[in-house]
């Protein structure tokens, strides 16, 4: 057995560690404020360690407090997790998928009432947080992922590889005559981070296909999402190098121009991405099916499967 206090202490505690007051705590707990107290000075006493420091209009954790909080919060967020995977198991008409944000908004939100008259009878849950994966114990059933398409243990099929323009808002290049030749420097730079400290080389590739290999890209804004780059060049605070399949809509209504005639494959594409221990759901096999129909109308590549 288990030497750990009650449950139901260690439940309050994390209440009390959230919200810093034994009175918040109480009517989020249903609770009376001495019975929260209680609660917390008995579990104090059963660690043989101060967890909380009463002042006058608040309360602070102490050290190991803010550990055991942390380890609490952690702890109940695997549990709900599990056990609301262990009740979605019953519910057979919904589908689970993981995508990256800046797919999610240009590609898939523009083409969801398509999906949605595609599988008329699927619920969808559409996630973009980048810590879901397709592990056992996930909810999820498939997954777009960005990559080189080589992911342990998973199939990949390859929806489309990245083909990087160059655009700006049309307002920063109207002023140019028609035989005045671009001159990026001129410009603000919008880069992807691909690490707090690393830029992706979208930029330089897209450079030096241009032939423009020289320009000084050291300056400039950096976003950590490809989607806060795109909505800064529709604001007007810079070029941005893109995938033209992300932008292709807001060229269309004018929000955004093409700089220069070039145009890059990218170095990684996005990918359908399902397990290998077992076969496709009926819902993931539609969707694939759904994905190719739209990507077939669109003239790129049919789906090309990888498995690890």
């Amino acid at each position: 057995m288990r030497r750990l206090p009650a449950l139901s202490a260690m439940k309050v505690f994390e209440v009390v560690g959230q919200t810093r007051s034994f009175t918040r705590a109480a009517e989020l707990l249903n609770l009376t404020q001495s019975a929260v107290s209680r609660q917390v000075r008995n579990l104090e006493e059963q660690l043989g360690e101060t967890l909380v420091i009463r002042r006058h209009h608040h309360l602070e954790l102490t050290p190991s407090g803010a550990e055991l909080l942390a380890s609490l919060q952690h702890a109940f967020h695997t549990v709900e997790m599990t056990v609301r995977n262990i009740r979605e198991k019953s519910n057979l008409r919904r589908l689970r998928i993981n995508v990256p944000p800046t797919f999610a908004k240009r590609w898939l939100m523009p083409r969801l009432m398509s999906l949605r008259a595609f599988l008329p009878d699927v619920d969808l849950s559409i996630t973009t947080d980048l810590e879901d994966n397709l592990s056992e114990r996930g909810m999820l059933d498939c997954a777009i992922r960005f990559g080189d398409g080589e992911w342990p243990s998973l199939r990949s099929e390859r929806l489309f590889t990245e083909r990087h323009i160059a655009v700006c808002a049309p307002h920063l290049i109207e002023s140019l005559q028609n035989d005045e030749a671009i001159d990026l420097s001129r410009f603000t730079f919008l880069h992807v981070l691909a690490s707090a400290d690393q830029r992706y080389l979208t930029w330089q590739r897209w450079l030096d296909a241009a032939g423009l290999a020289e320009t000084d890209t050291q300056g400039g804004l950096e976003f950590d999402l490809l989607d806060l780059v795109i909505e800064a060049a529709c604001n007007g605070l810079g070029v941005a190098v893109a995938d033209r399949s992300m932008v292709a809509p807001l060229m269309q209504t004018g929000a955004l121009t093409q700089v220069l005639d070039v145009e890059v494959e990218g170095h990684e594409s996005y990918w359908l991405v399902t397990r290998t221990d077992r076969a496709l759901s009926p819902h993931v096999e539609a969707l694939r099916r759904w994905l190719s129909r739209e990507l077939s109308e669109g003239s790129l590549p049919p789906l090309k499967q990888i498995s690890a």
